[in-house]
């Protein structure tokens, strides 16, 4: 079931992924070579506990960190470690979840650490223009079908691939509600309507080669079927009245009211 949030609840995932946008932007400083992705779990669990939040992936589902870093060929859910060392060269994605007052935001950012071939980060540069393509769509009336069109025609039109085993949801009073959001079209389904107060986790995962995946033996992180990269980013997107309103972003564009 769909949950279309009130005004106060809008207000309130507004604050909770506010931090989120605010832990992203914090921790990119400490980005680099020679650091572990334990490294930077703690100083975002430090970060959200500060300011007032809940890191929300710790302990869902059993899930053992307060944030999933993924290195490279990892497309999402890794595990941050002592053993993972970051190097000139990676992609580091990094995805946080916050509850603040008892609500709850989402977003995730690939970043590049040094110098990466260009078709690397090409792959980079094009997922996070499938995302804000998926966010135009957000409109009331629209289907939700036109997100996942937009996403997948943006990713394939420069011959990389989207996950499909895998997908954005609804979220803000629980981290995963309903719809479902796939980055692919399913030709017999057009998904429900689009309507003010849906709130709206949409985030392409996208590889350079197969768009297939698997899982390793720790049971979460999930890694291309081909050994080659993969980027991913989020937003967490409430619909509003006249339009999509990003809510994980620290300082808020003015395109999204105009695109």
């Amino acid at each position: 079931m769909i949950i279309l949030k009130t005004d106060e609840e809008i207000e309130g995932i507004r604050k909770a992924s506010r931090l989120v946008a605010q832990t992203l932007e914090y921790i990119e400083s400490y980005i680099r070579p020679g650091v572990t992705t334990s490294d930077l779990n703690q100083k975002i669990d430090a970060f959200i506990r500060k300011h007032g939040g809940l890191p929300a992936f710790l302990g869902y589902r059993g899930y053992p960190a307060s944030s999933c870093i993924s290195l490279n060929h990892e497309v999402v859910h890794g595990i941050p470690s002592r053993a993972k060392v970051i190097r000139s060269g990676d992609l580091v994605k990094i995805d946080i979840g916050v509850i603040f007052q008892g609500y709850i935001g989402d977003a995730a950012k690939t970043f590049v650490v040094g110098e990466v071939p260009p078709r690397v980060r090409e792959l980079v540069e094009t997922t996070r223009k499938a995302l804000y393509k998926g966010i135009t769509m957000a409109q009331p009336g629209h289907y939700l079908s036109e997100i996942s069109k937009a996403i997948q025609e943006e990713v394939e039109a420069h011959g990389f691939s989207v996950v499909r085993e895998l997908a954005g949801h609804g979220v803000g009073l629980r981290l995963h509600e309903d719809p479902s959001i796939p980055n692919f079209v399913d030709s017999h389904r057009k998904g429900p309507k689009l309507k003010p107060g849906m709130v709206l986790a949409i985030e392409p995962m996208v590889n350079m080669g197969t768009h297939e995946v698997r899982t390793l033996a720790d049971g979460w992180t999930v890694v291309t079927a081909d050994g080659q990269p993969s980027a991913h980013f989020e937003h967490t997107v409430a619909i509003l009245a006249d339009g999509p309103e990003i809510l994980t972003e620290v300082h808020k564009s003015q395109w999204q009211r105009k695109t």
